[in-house]
């Protein structure tokens, strides 16, 4: 599966910058004891750049992780979300920012969001490196976007397909072959 052609879409300096750009802005929206919480496992490069730009600009967040499933080894969403690691931190009264690496569906954000909301947290916010506006079954915006993503599979940057290119340090589509497999 790794040998297939990936052509790249957003490049690690590109990524990197647009990154710096999100920091600043978080940086600036007066958020008080706020909570990371990390959308895994596709989230988990660009949280972690992000998290190193939020302390550049000062910003002192503590961090946890949830794992909601809808995906499975699967290209397209089942659309039944399992929560399979939660979070530990206690949200109540505090401002929470949700980390994924893109909104599509806008299901598992929406679920995320409305979970820390039920527990009681200040706000809810939600930062995603890319967004398929077009892909949309629930109601629900990102605060922070990275990049506005073309309606295709995308892979790398902490993205996969059945588990294989999420160590690539770009976002990148897999070509098709012409066998049949991507």
């Amino acid at each position: 599966m790794t040998s297939a052609p990936i052509t790249v879409l957003y490049s690690a300096s590109l990524i990197d910058a647009r990154v710096q750009a999100l920091a600043t802005e978080i940086g600036t929206a007066g958020y008080d004891r706020l909570v990371v919480v990390a959308l895994l496992k596709g989230s988990f490069i660009f949280a972690a750049d992000l998290l190193r730009a939020l302390h550049g600009v000062g910003l002192e967040p503590e961090v946890d992780f949830m794992t909601i499933s809808s995906y499975g080894a699967e290209q397209v969403s089942s659309g039944n979300l399992r929560v399979l690691r939660d979070i530990e931190t206690d949200v109540a009264g505090r401002d929470v920012l949700i980390v994924d690496d893109i909104l599509e569906s806008g299901r598992t954000i929406s679920h995320a969001k409305a979970l820390m909301l039920e527990r009681g947290a200040r706000s809810a916010d939600v930062v995603v490196l890319l967004e398929k506006p077009g892909k949309r079954k629930v109601e629900i915006d990102a605060d922070y976007i990275g990049f506005i993503c073309p309606d295709k599979f995308v892979v790398g940057y902490g993205m996969d397909a059945g588990h294989a290119w999420r160590q690539l340090p770009y976002v990148g589509v897999i070509e098709e072959t012409g066998n049949g497999q991507g």
